[in-house]
């Protein structure tokens, strides 16, 4: 049986909460953050091409440098491989230390790696 005074009433009424902020406001917001963050985006990518380019400028101004130590690497390996020829050949008549092989005038760089 019911207890005297019958049964407590059934809330059955939506307690929602109100909104705090409109949908343009938040519309907006979202839109502010994201036009600062395709901004950002953009000062990186000029950022970025700047650095690129001056990566390229710095290599095209390293490389003549870079070409001329390897010359003198190369001149002064060429040197000491005519001297220990000499050192070796000394006893072959009519042999020339540093005279190539070749019959052609032009200069050719040799064409094997020293390890």
């Amino acid at each position: 049986m019911p207890p005297a005074g019958g049964f407590e009433g059934i809330k059955y009424r939506r307690n929602i909460a109100g909104t705090r902020f409109s949908a343009l406001t938040i519309l907006g917001a979202v839109a502010v953050i994201s036009g600062i963050g395709f901004y950002r985006y953009g000062q990186g990518i000029l950022e970025r091409r700047e650095l690129q380019r001056e990566k390229v400028w710095s290599r095209i101004h390293l490389v003549p440098l870079l070409m001329a130590e390897g010359d003198r690497d190369a001149y002064r390996r060429q040197q000491a491989a005519v001297e220990r020829e000499k050192v070796i050949m000394k006893d072959v008549k009519g042999w020339e230390a540093g005279k190539s092989v070749y019959n052609n005038p032009k200069y050719a760089s040799p064409q094997f790696v020293v390890l």
